[in-house]
């Protein structure tokens, strides 16, 4: 075999176990495997879960914070301080920007991510190709999933709607939208799925992000994806607008998301420093009821959205620190609540992004993390380190903790 590991932890009530790997798959999940490997790995009851899936980044508009500062704080000014940047954005500055957090993501863990790319007339495709191309350059480190993303609007923006085609022909992994900034947001939906269904491509849409609730597009949506089939393949990011509604509107809502099988992608950190601005007192947190979403069977996947930009001046590419920011945020610190967090960046999210063959079974692809930690329980409050992370069966990365005592 190629690589072996012993004596890893997968749950914290269950024996510790060997993991054997051979040709990027985990062959074998047993106690005591008595084979020799090319490589082995002593884990010392360390635990291990599967590679960390990101739902929802922008690569192309990463860690451009120091260039111009969102002052205010706000949404509006984020999206302003935003437009004056972009067409300063060069195609080696995007590669190089984009290239960095991507790294990021890779060290911290991430062994797949969907990326949102945008173009648009003014600008072109030169974000969207060079994210194309780190795509292709980086594919034995990280899955990356491409999202067309239409981020000034289609009807707004003439001329967007033959992007989105020409987009799609380049070899784009999904369908991208933006209703609510654009006119009227239920023909944008329409189109959206109208390309989706030509070229047989899921929908990941930004959608109803605002601090009130009345004017979303959240029920059409659900009424769209059922009409069309297409349930289970429709992911949302953001959602804040439905922490506005009142209990008994957002109840029906949640009902039908749930009917229409509605993928949904929090992005706490984000949410969190745009939302709720405008509060004088008594401020809302301005996220997306994730509690509720899941209790009710909403799929559930935590997303970085930003790394150190206008609209998120901060992050570092580690999912598992988003994960418990969401904890407070959400109330799921409970002792029946936080088992469920971990799933909502690994196999939550492997269901959204239709990701196969995933996580820690035989047969499966071997995009593994060793954890510096001893329970699975504290995987999220101890933010440990990931000593080592697997993709496709080889080591990409491996950290070695020393402690050095100088006398």
């Amino acid at each position: 075999m190629d690589l072996l590991i012993k004596q890893a932890r997968l749950e914290d009530d269950a024996e510790l176990v060997d993991l054997a790997i051979s040709g990027g798959k985990i062959t074998a999940v047993a106690p005591n495997i008595e084979e020799s490997a090319a490589t082995t790995i002593e884990a010392k009851g360390k635990v291990v879960i599967p590679g960390l899936i990101e739902s929802h980044i922008h690569l192309d508009k990463a860690l451009i914070a120091d260039r111009e500062p969102n002052n205010s704080g706000t949404l509006q000014e984020a999206i302003q301080v935003t437009a004056k940047l972009k067409p300063t954005f060069t195609e080696e500055d995007i590669y190089d920007r984009a290239k960095r957090a991507l790294e990021m993501l890779i060290v911290h863990g991430t062994t797949a991510v969907r990326t949102h790319a945008e173009f648009d007339p003014a600008q072109g495709f030169t974000g969207f190709d060079t994210i194309m191309r780190l795509k292709e350059e980086y594919r034995d480190l990280i899955d990356i999933q491409v999202v067309a993303f239409p981020q000034e609007g289609i009807f707004k923006a003439p001329g967007t709607d033959k992007m989105m085609i020409e987009a799609m022909e380049k070899g784009a992994d999904v369908v991208g939208g933006i209703p609510y900034n654009d006119a009227p947001a239920n023909e944008h939906i329409d189109l959206i799925f109208e390309i989706a269904k030509r070229f047989d491509k899921d929908i990941d849409l930004h959608q109803d992000f605002a601090d009130e609730a009345d004017d979303t597009s959240i029920v059409y949506l659900c009424e769209k994806t059922i009409a069309e089939g297409y349930q289970g393949r429709v992911s949302v990011g953001h959602l804040t607008a439905l922490h506005a509604m009142e209990p008994d509107q957002l109840a029906e809502v949640i009902d039908l998301m749930v009917k229409a099988q509605i993928n949904v992608m929090p992005l706490p950190a984000t949410d969190l420093h745009l939302g709720a601005r405008n509060d004088a007192y008594n401020v809302r947190r301005a996220v997306t009821p994730i509690r509720k979403l899941r209790d009710a069977g909403v799929n559930i996947c935590l997303g970085s959205n930003n790394i150190r930009n206008a609209f998120t001046p901060y992050g570092n590419g580690d999912l598992i620190q988003i994960a418990m920011l969401a904890v407070p945020v959400a109330h799921l610190g409970g002792a029946d609540d936080l088992p469920t967090v971990l799933p909502m960046i690994t196999t939550n999210t492997a269901k959204a992004l239709n990701i196969k063959d995933y996580g820690i079974a035989v047969g499966n692809r071997a995009d593994l993390i060793l954890l510096d930690t001893q329970r699975k329980a504290d995987v999220l409050i101890d933010i440990p380190e990931r000593l080592m992370v697997i993709k496709n069966g080889r080591i990409t990365v491996e950290v070695k903790k020393e402690v050095m005592i100088h006398r």
